[in-house]
């Protein structure tokens, strides 16, 4: 809102700036003017803001097979449906844990969050063990071990 205002500030008083912009930016010395650059800025009108916001990124860390295995068991012990107790590496979803196709599809939904990625239909239906979930994510992320 604030750059919407001083660009309707600006379009509005041209004649007035035109008028500013021509006249000396002070009766002073141009000496006195360098050395108090804030007052110079101030006068020539909205140059330059005090801070300036910069994004920086970093590199994301390094993916393991042993940091994806983590992270998959973490999403999947913290999903509500599955008792951590029976979980293991070669557990099935539905045969073993009793999910239905819902909370198989929930489950995909958080590893796709978790990893950043989307994970297509086709190869979301193969994906019905911890283990299976771990490869296709090495595969994709060309990890191998």
């Amino acid at each position: 809102m604030a750059s919407l205002a001083r660009v309707r500030f600006l379009a509005r008083n041209t004649g007035i700036l035109r008028c500013l912009a021509s006249r000396p930016i002070l009766q002073r010395p141009p000496t006195a003017n360098a050395a108090n650059p804030r007052q110079f800025h101030v006068l020539q009108g909205f140059v330059d803001p005090r801070v300036k916001q910069v994004r920086h990124y970093s590199a994301r860390e390094p993916l393991t097979l042993d940091l994806i295995t983590q992270r998959v068991l973490l999403v999947l012990k913290l999903y509500d449906k599955i008792d951590p107790a029976k979980l293991t590496l070669d557990t099935h979803f539905i045969n073993d844990l009793g999910l239905d196709s819902l909370d198989h599809v929930e489950i995909i939904m958080a590893i796709e969050d978790e990893f950043g990625f989307e994970i297509p239909d086709m190869d979301a239906e193969k994906l019905n063990r911890p283990s299976e979930i771990i490869r296709y994510i090495g595969d994709k992320e060309d990890i191998y071990e």
